[in-house]
């Protein structure tokens, strides 16, 4: 006999700006709430986090910080913990230690991506507001589960990076502002599911990737074809991944990334590399200048010692400038090639 679901389990994600709409959000749910709510943020690795403690102020529900291997229950809100991605598997929560995802971890995209895996039409994904497009991705695998996708309104987010990187991606359901979420799941909390469609394989890995599993060559093809843009995080190859929107990037032991976080990282390293080329040519400056005095005031040791140190920094800089050069030829390269 069949079972007849209901929309039962709640995938919220949040990033800069997401405290207020996720209090708001918890302060519209009854304490008999027929489902499952389970938050991601983007938390520090190695700080403590409150955010259990913050939102219990503002919720009928419990609200506790995850814990690996517990089970999922209707009327609970769990919050990820640090430095571990929070997946939904089999009906238990797994703190997963795979590899970073858009620079963080926990990362919003492995949790959604988890819950459209193993709960189908039965999720609800709610993105609020965030920097860069760290949800898009999972909320696109959940929407293609029979899911139900929802983002809080842009205008009404303190950050509309992410809301906005989300309605790109994916054609949403509902867009509101964070004072009527609350109220709109308890409505879709008590609607049927109805189908799910099958999951593909590609998502079962990425899952597995998150929770720790190894990806290696042979995995990474089966999702993704190479790139000529290397990995932040390892310097590996970087392999375009094949399915699904926005635009995503992995490496061969598992960093992922979407076009919009790595282009932003590329734009810290080249504002890094600019602001080491000006320091190192006014030490060239500098160590040109103290050779100078050297010389003049007779102490001729000192004065190569300061020449040598001279051509050293000079070469660092030329270094620099050619690094610098290079990345403002490749950044301009797709720009031209549109035009």
């Amino acid at each position: 006999m069949a079972v007849d679901f209901t929309k039962d389990t709640v995938v919220v994600g949040g990033s800069a700006g997401s405290s207020a709409p996720l209090k708001q959000l918890l302060a519209g749910l009854p304490a008999d709430l027929p489902a499952s709510v389970c938050i991601s943020t983007h938390i520090p690795a190695h700080s403590p986090s409150l955010l259990a403690e913050v939102l219990s102020g503002s919720s009928r529900l419990p609200v506790t910080q995850a814990v690996d291997g517990q089970p999922i229950q209707r009327g609970h809100v769990y919050v990820a913990a640090p430095d571990r991605h929070m997946l939904l598997m089999d009906g238990t929560i797994r703190l997963g230690a795979g590899p970073r995802e858009n620079m963080v971890r926990p990362s919003i995209d492995p949790m959604f991506r988890s819950a459209a895996l193993s709960f189908g039409s039965r999720v609800v994904g709610v993105v609020l507001s965030g920097m860069l497009n760290d949800g898009s991705a999972g909320l696109h695998s959940i929407k293609a589960a029979g899911g139900t996708a929802i983002v809080q309104h842009p205008l009404d987010a303190e950050v509309d990076q992410m809301p906005l990187a989300a309605l790109e991606a994916v054609e949403v359901d509902y867009v509101a502002p964070a004072a009527d979420l609350g109220e709109l799941l308890v409505t879709l909390a008590s609607t049927a599911a109805g189908a799910s469609p099958k999951p593909p394989e590609t998502l079962r890995l990425e899952v597995e990737i998150a929770a720790g599993a190894r990806l290696g060559s042979e995995n990474l093809m089966r999702l993704a074809r190479p790139s000529a843009l290397s990995c932040p995080d390892c310097h590996g190859v970087l392999s375009e991944v094949s399915a699904g929107r926005p635009l995503r990037y992995r490496c061969q032991i598992g960093h992922g990334y979407t076009a919009e976080t790595l282009a932003a990282h590329i734009d810290e390293v080249d504002e890094a590399i600019r602001v080491a080329m000006r320091v190192m040519e006014e030490r060239v400056t500098l160590v040109d200048r103290m050779a100078q005095d050297a010389r003049r005031s007779g102490r001729t040791a000192v004065a190569e010692l300061y020449e040598a140190r001279g051509e050293e920094y000079r070469r660092y800089a030329a270094t620099l400038r050619e690094a610098a050069v290079t990345s403002l030829r490749l950044g301009r390269a797709p720009r031209e090639q549109d035009s």
